[in-house]
């Protein structure tokens, strides 16, 4: 059995397609880590969430801020947007199932046997990893509860609070955890999140720094497989870290990992285009 991790999907089916074909994976034997962003921007949103669905027990996925999107637009509390490319999901006569399916899936994956993690933006540089998988299950017992959800996504947008308080509650408190794994990029040894810069990291604010460089980062030493920052162009000089979100949907590539020999594949990824504004 083989077990690979891919870099962030956006509805890039075709090049999914064509890494597993490269490394023969057999869905029967073989495991696919993904780091969330399964959807939009790209062109075949539905058809990735319909591929990856049916490849059941074989997947294993964290979500993202694209993922989110989703959810919040289908539960009406939240607009499409002129980038997005998720109507074609939104009418499907399987939409249902497969936002169900989406909904369940995680916001921070470890596998004690290999001892190495999967999230999409990352870890804060403050909270070990216990603490980080008891907060990420705080979100996904939310995700899952078809009460207190709708009231999750009304509150998910927003940059505050912008640091963690073991002491805040309610949707503030669920907003900050997902902000944390879902879109952070730089931040303060503390973790007060930036939310402006998206470039390279070298490009961090006055202050701020990628989260992973904190000297006294609290995961520092665990492996971590991430997404999100298609900037760092799949590069990370930090041990143990594996950034696989190379920018497929803006042309560049997409990576797949062999999570247990280190080896990588790329295919690469043709400019998408985006639908139409309706």
């Amino acid at each position: 059995m083989a077990v690979y991790a891919v870099g962030d999907l956006q509805g890039c089916l075709e090049p999914l397609k064509c890494l597993l074909r490269e490394v023969r994976f057999d869905p029967l034997k073989d495991q696919l880590w993904l780091v969330g962003d399964l959807v939009n921007r790209g062109p075949q949103s539905l058809q990735t969430l319909r591929f990856l669905y049916a490849m059941g027990d074989a997947v294993t996925c964290v979500l993202g801020n694209h993922d989110l999107h989703l959810l919040a637009v289908a539960h009406k509390v939240e607009r499409l947007r002129k980038s997005d490319t998720l109507r074609e999901i939104l009418e499907a006569p399987d939409r249902d199932e497969l936002l169900d399916w989406l909904r369940r899936q995680k916001l921070l994956h470890y596998d004690a046997d290999r001892q190495i993690a999967l999230v999409h933006a990352g870890i804060p540089p403050q909270w070990t990893l216990k603490k980080a998988l008891k907060y990420a299950a705080e979100v996904e017992q939310v995700l899952q509860d078809d009460i207190r959800l709708p009231l999750f996504l009304e509150g998910l947008y927003g940059n505050e609070p912008a640091k963690w308080d073991k002491h805040l509650t309610g949707v503030s408190r669920l907003r900050v955890i997902t902000n944390y794994f879902t879109r952070m990029r730089f931040c303060t040894a503390d973790g007060t999140l930036d939310f402006k810069s998206n470039e390279g990291q070298d490009s961090a604010p006055a202050g701020f720094a990628p989260w992973f460089s904190h000297p006294k980062r609290k995961t520092r030493g665990l492996k971590l497989i991430f997404g999100h920052w298609s900037a760092l162009q799949g590069r990370c000089a930090e041990p143990g870290l594996f950034a696989l979100d190379t920018g497929c949907v803006w042309g560049a590539s997409m990576t797949l990992l062999n999570i247990d020999s280190g080896e990588r594949h790329s295919c690469n990824c043709a400019p998408q285009p985006t639908e139409p504004a309706h």
